[in-house]
């Protein structure tokens, strides 16, 4: 009888989130397009606490120090978001809806939870592009902010948020890159690197997913 190596177990591992993944964000799809929109969209929560147990397993998340800046991530989402919301600077005039989950004084907590996701994932793409900081940090965050853009246009047809007037201003994509470049950043300065496969299925499920919804409500 063949033991299985641990290298298999890390494949299978891989291979299993993003079947998940892909499963996830493709019933989605068939579903908030044959007509059933409000009850996948409503189920968003639940596919972000997904992503991001998925991400704890494979990237890992495994030690106090990944840990402590997976918190410092969080934290800096939800404070720039907090600010974007309740003082209507940095982003714009804008508020979250109820698709998001629970909030915290107006912002979901899965909005920092998704800042940080994002900037593990983009952060280990922009790490295998090129080894100059300044390009990692660049790149990292114009990953971030190139998903946000597809993200505004089906953001308010599914209650995430609504920005007023209904588009996004430019000061929205400005502020994203700012904050997503200084947490690119602190990334990159601490070294931190995870595993670069279900990084880049991640943020590519999210990114055709979202660009999906960007043409189908653009035409």
């Amino acid at each position: 009888m063949k033991i299985p190596t641990p290298g298999y177990f890390q494949i299978n591992k891989l291979s299993i989130s993003v079947f998940l993944l892909v499963l996830f964000h493709i019933a989605a799809i068939i579903g908030i397009s044959i007509g059933y929109k409000e009850w996948f969209v409503s189920k968003t929560p639940l596919t972000l606490f997904l992503s991001f147990v998925l991400l704890i397993i494979n990237y890992p998340i495994n030690s106090y120090k990944r840990w402590a800046f997976t918190g410092f991530f969080f934290f800096i989402g939800m404070l720039a978001e907090w600010i974007g919301v309740n003082q209507g600077w940095l982003f714009g005039n804008y508020v979250y809806g109820e698709n998001m989950g629970p909030k915290f004084d107006g912002v979901p907590y899965f909005i920092g939870i998704y800042w940080a996701v994002l900037t593990f994932v983009t952060g280990d793409i922009a790490g295998r592009i090129s080894g100059n900081l300044l390009i990692k940090i660049f790149t990292g965050a114009f990953l971030m902010v190139l998903l946000d853009f597809f993200m505004e246009t089906a953001a308010p047809r599914f209650d995430f948020w609504t920005f007023e007037g209904g588009i996004a201003p430019l000061e929205n994509y400005i502020t994203w890159f700012a904050v997503a470049a200084f947490l690119h950043l602190i990334l990159q300065k601490v070294k931190l690197q995870g595993n670069f496969y279900f990084s880049l299925a991640l943020y590519l499920i999210q990114l055709i997913f979202f660009s999906y919804f960007y043409v189908l409500y653009s035409v």
